[in-house]
């Protein structure tokens, strides 16, 4: 038997987006391994949730449903608030990683 014939065939590598095959996404199977993963897609979904108040708020602001235009300040402060710990948290989440890179075992 040649080297060539013992080696393993190569598995395709899964997009960070992956798991579309298995209906899930990278995150969402991220939040059944780990807690950490929970609190990431509420935050993820907490995003998605508050852009979608926002742009409803504007939608109707311009077409002049809208009887209170602070009503769009307040949702876009509620996105920006929620997009900025998202932010804080990508960011202790790279620091924690690249501490647990640099210990030494």
């Amino acid at each position: 038997m040649s080297p060539l014939e013992k080696l393993q065939p190569l598995t395709p590598l899964n997009p960070l987006k992956g798991g579309e095959e298995k209906g899930k996404t990278a995150v969402e199977s991220l939040a059944d391994e780990t807690p950490f993963g929970a609190v990431i897609r509420n935050v993820i979904g907490n995003v998605k949730e508050t852009d979608a108040e926002k742009t409803e708020a504007q939608y109707l602001l311009a077409t002049g449903q809208l009887d209170n235009p602070a009503a769009l300040m307040i949702a876009a402060s509620k996105f920006q608030i929620s997009v900025d710990l998202l932010i804080q948290l990508r960011n202790k989440a790279q620091d924690v990683y690249s501490e647990l890179t640099r210990m030494s075992v």
